[in-house]
């Protein structure tokens, strides 16, 4: 389980995270005064889907509708609003993938934010490697996929070595499950995919990662329809949250309900799955084979 000791926001690069965190206390007060969403949204002007945007933490937010937020639910401490209005400014500070916004979905951008303040990730990958263990030559491969012009393929690959460089300094625990299909997929060339494997291997006993296939012939992956990853944060103001990725968009579930389930699916194709060293005689047995069939 995640250490809960560490405040989410020690992370001044995580935007999106204390976004959440000032919706949820924004939230947990008007609901403690019993106060509607239809009088905080005419207090700031607004309507009442600004009100679930902002406690949601979807949108950056002015310090001015906090403010006005805080007079409605009767706060006059000044330290208390002045941590709330603190933690407002935060948040509207640009993450460092800002600069890719140019070739990155709006949806892809919260994944961002998330994965940079998340304390453990377990992720389920049934088509390809995850971006997070990817080679360049393996990850050019993969976007070319989505046939995007060399130059937005070129920034996507260099954004993806960034996230990867992030993880390699630590503070993020990976447990990467991913389906023996999605290992065995061509990718580009025999020797790209070779070097994928080997890349494997030799990142299979870094700090903070566990690594596992999941066979094909135990059918544990029909668990899932598809990929999805679990994030952990290091507060108990976050529940874990559920990213699951669809062909133009993306599906971002906190509910328990919601989460017990993936987690009950996540633990299945866990249990079922080679383990850490069967994953990796796996992987040589796999090269091994490709070297014999050259």
């Amino acid at each position: 389980m995640p250490d809960k000791s560490r405040p989410a926001g020690d992370n001044p690069g995580a935007p999106t995270v204390l976004r959440i965190l000032l919706g949820t206390q924004l939230r947990r007060l008007r609901e403690s005064r019993g106060i509607s969403a239809q009088e905080a949204a005419r207090a700031i002007r607004g309507s009442e889907s600004k009100i679930s945007r902002i406690e949601l933490g979807r949108n950056a937010v002015r310090e001015v509708d906090i403010a006005d937020l805080l007079n409605l639910y009767g706060i006059t401490d000044i330290a208390e609003r002045e941590q709330l209005l603190t933690l407002a400014s935060q948040a509207n500070q640009q993450g460092w993938w800002h600069r890719y916004q140019d070739v990155l979905p709006n949806w892809f951008q919260s994944y961002i934010g998330l994965e940079e303040s998340a304390e453990s990730i377990r992720s389920f990958d049934t088509q390809f490697v995850p971006g997070l263990l990817q080679t360049e030559d393996y990850a050019q491969a993969v976007i070319q996929l989505g046939c995007y012009p060399q130059a937005e393929t070129d920034r996507l690959v260099y954004l993806r070595k960034e996230r990867q460089r992030r993880f390699a300094s630590g503070g993020l625990r990976l447990w990467a499950i991913i389906d023996e299909v999605a290992l065995r997929r061509p990718v580009g060339s025999v020797g790209l995919v070779r070097k994928q494997l080997e890349h494997l291997l030799d990142i299979s006993v870094r700090p903070g990662l566990t690594l596992q296939v999941c066979p094909f012939l135990t059918g544990a992956s029909y668990a899932s329809p598809g990929s999805f990853s679990i994030l952990s944060f290091a507060t108990d103001d976050l529940p874990d949250v559920v990213y699951v990725e669809q062909l133009t968009s993306a599906m971002y579930l906190d509910k328990r309900a919601d989460v017990d389930r993936y987690s009950e699916a996540m633990d299945h194709i866990r249990t079922t799955s080679y383990t850490p060293e069967q994953t990796k005689d796996l992987v040589r047995t796999m090269l091994v084979d490709m070297e014999a069939s050259l």
